[in-house]
């Protein structure tokens, strides 16, 4: 499903207009980003939880030449499915 896709359903479902919905799920989506780039959680209890998975600096390996390279600490978005929605997909 793509997110025209999405805002089509959201539309029909809530009865509201295309471009109301569109606006809704961007808000929805810009206030999870904004959430999550302050170090909080997003729990949408029934769904799941948004939160940043913290990666630490280690060594690796270039896979041309076989030379050890440094790879940085970096933050990474993650998604944990909460318990009813992993039922429904069942």
């Amino acid at each position: 499903m793509t997110k025209a896709e999405l805002v089509e359903k959201m539309a029909k479902d809530a009865d509201i207009s295309k471009a109301a919905a569109d606006k809704a799920l961007g808000s929805m989506i810009e206030g999870i980003k904004k959430a999550l780039k302050k170090g909080n959680k997003v729990t949408l209890v029934g769904f799941g939880t948004f939160s940043i998975s913290h990666r630490k600096a280690r060594q690796g390996r270039n896979p041309q030449t076989g030379a050890t390279i440094k790879i940085k600490a970096s933050k990474a978005p993650k998604f944990s499915a909460g318990k009813a929605f992993k039922d429904a997909v069942k």
